[in-house]
């Protein structure tokens, strides 16, 4: 099968097509003929070395993929050959809360192969069922930026009707948010930096669109938007720079997500609007399988459709990564396989 690997000769990051021997499937475990994978922050970091902790040589990158199943080995009960299926993002988080090193397994990641291959071996408990009205291309956009949104709002969150989210610019994780708020009943308020993306956010359901280059005290105006109040659940996805402006603009009892460093690491952050506000300040690590299938469910029921920004075929790979590295999208970047 073809496969990309990450080389890292001379300490730049980059990806290599390779030829790998096809995995046959042992006791407990599913062939994925992979059709289709998505591009997170996270892989881009992973390919460029950017990360942080060692990565095996010769890794596959993305966590990200669905496809079709082509063989099952003895004993498999949750899935058919033919079934239509998504990698889960984390395959030790099945339900129930995160637990320590439950991270070391993340796909793409580490030790562990993620999706940029024609064929993946996987445990069948680390898979579930597409919604069915979802292209491959689609259901690829969903174990991580899906899930991580979906966490956010709603096991974590609780997101209520007429509560107010405010999601931070045009990535995956923020769009997925503003599509589930507005599944829920709240009201969004979003954020971007580019004047031709407003409409768009409008477009798909956004109450409210802050230009943050021309209103760079974003949060002051969230507060004018709920009359003092403040945003019921902001996702941050900036880190050390939308932290400190995302606590100035979080309502009583809020729940701020980080999810992102997008703005780097490091600053500091005074506690006293964590404890005046009762905030919620919450790291999110994408979410468990059962999310993820409590997520389907619902975008089944709303025939709900992932943004996709561009489709590249598998041979574009290193441009599909260059393209997210742009932040010119909107949306999500998917791969073909």
């Amino acid at each position: 099968m073809n496969a990309y690997e990450i080389k890292n000769e001379g300490g730049t990051g980059r990806l290599a097509l390779v030829d790998r021997p096809k995995p046959v499937p042992g006791p407990g475990e599913v062939l994925i003929r992979v059709r289709a994978t998505s591009l997170n922050y996270r892989d881009l970091l992973t390919v460029r070395g950017r990360m942080g902790g060692a990565t095996k040589p010769g890794l596959i990158p993305l966590s990200d993929g669905a496809g079709e199943v082509a063989e099952v080995g003895a004993g498999v009960s949750r899935v058919r050959v033919g079934d239509r299926v998504a990698a889960i993002f984390n395959p030790a988080w099945i339900s129930g809360r995160a637990r320590s090193g439950m991270a070391d397994s993340s796909l793409g990641g580490g030790t562990t192969d993620g999706m940029l291959r024609e064929y993946a071996l996987l445990h069948e408990s680390a898979v579930v069922h597409m919604p069915e009205h979802l292209s491959f291309e689609e259901a690829a956009t969903l174990p991580c930026a899906g899930v991580t949104a979906w966490n956010a709002l709603v096991p974590t969150g609780r997101v209520a009707a007429g509560d107010t989210v405010v999601v931070q610019g045009t990535g995956g994780v923020s769009i997925f948010g503003l599509q589930f708020a507005r599944l829920c009943g709240a009201r969004v308020i979003a954020t971007t930096g580019s004047e031709g993306k407003m409409a768009r956010l409008r477009e798909l359901g956004a109450d409210e669109v802050i230009n943050y280059k021309t209103t760079p005290q974003w949060d002051q105006r969230v507060m004018e938007l709920t009359s003092g109040e403040g945003a019921n659940h902001i996702l941050d996805v900036g880190g050390a720079g939308t932290l400190a402006p995302a606590l100035q603009a979080i309502a009583a009892g809020g729940f701020i997500t980080v999810i992102g460093l997008l703005t780097g690491v490091g600053g500091e952050i005074n506690p006293l609007g964590i404890l005046f506000r009762a905030a919620h300040v919450v790291g999110i690590r994408v979410g468990s399988r059962e999310m993820f299938e409590d997520m389907n469910r619902a975008i089944s029921v709303n025939r709900m459709r992932p943004v996709i920004d561009r489709v590249f075929q598998f041979e574009e790979a290193a441009g599909a990564l260059d393209h997210l590295a742009s932040g010119k999208h909107f949306g999500k970047v998917c791969i073909r396989v």
